[in-house]
């Protein structure tokens, strides 16, 4: 049995976070548009989750992944790269000391930004698509 409310939920929360993702890159705040990217394709993921009823804790986009692998049989390779490159942006896009000199605002590119997003917006298709499918089963 589906959950469409926790879906819905999660989701709108997830795209909440990549229009969050849009206005930091436009306004050139690039490490934090790669962390909400990273955070939006979170939020889609454990939608996704919570919405067949096995909801998980964690921020491994990877982790994720498998556990919906496990109840949905293959992940689509472009998705899986995308959890794989967005997945690196959850720790350094935030924190100095895991830089030895600079901070992470001065470490990310608008191209690296762009590239986030993108990604992320790849996830959360995914993620909405899947989900249409589901329903219409």
């Amino acid at each position: 049995m589906l959950d469409e409310s926790e879906f819905v939920r999660w989701i709108k929360s997830a795209l909440r976070t990549l229009e969050s993702a849009r206005v930091d890159h436009a306004h050139g705040f690039y490490s934090w548009a790669c962390f909400k990217a990273h955070q939006a394709a979170e939020k889609a993921l454990k939608a996704l989750l919570w919405g067949l009823g096995s909801p998980r804790v964690g921020h491994s986009l990877l982790v994720l992944l498998s556990e919906l692998g496990n109840l949905l049989g293959e992940i689509p390779e472009g998705v899986r790269e995308s959890c794989v490159r967005l997945n690196k942006h959850y720790i350094p896009t935030r924190y100095p000391d895991v830089w030895s000199e600079g901070i992470p605002e001065e470490q990310y590119s608008e191209k690296e930004s762009l590239e986030a997003i993108t990604m992320a917006e790849e996830v959360v298709k995914w993620v909405e698509d899947t989900w249409k499918s589901l329903r219409r089963e």
